[in-house]
């Protein structure tokens, strides 16, 4: 889809690639999400022990 313009685009937008050419959503950088889940990581920083994590405060 092109707004505005016609035929321009980054080098940097993620497009369809070639084959196994590295670029594009299949093969490049972006495709890495596919293999990722979000997390949370809780780091007790202070000196004080560590409550109970299910009591709510």
């Amino acid at each position: 889809m092109w707004v505005n313009t016609y035929r321009m685009i980054s080098p940097m937008v993620p497009f369809g690639g070639y084959g196994q050419s590295g670029t594009g959503r299949e093969a490049g950088a972006e495709s890495i999400l596919d293999y990722t889940r979000t997390k949370s990581v809780w780091i007790n920083t202070s000196e004080a022990p560590i409550s109970d994590p299910f009591i709510m405060r």
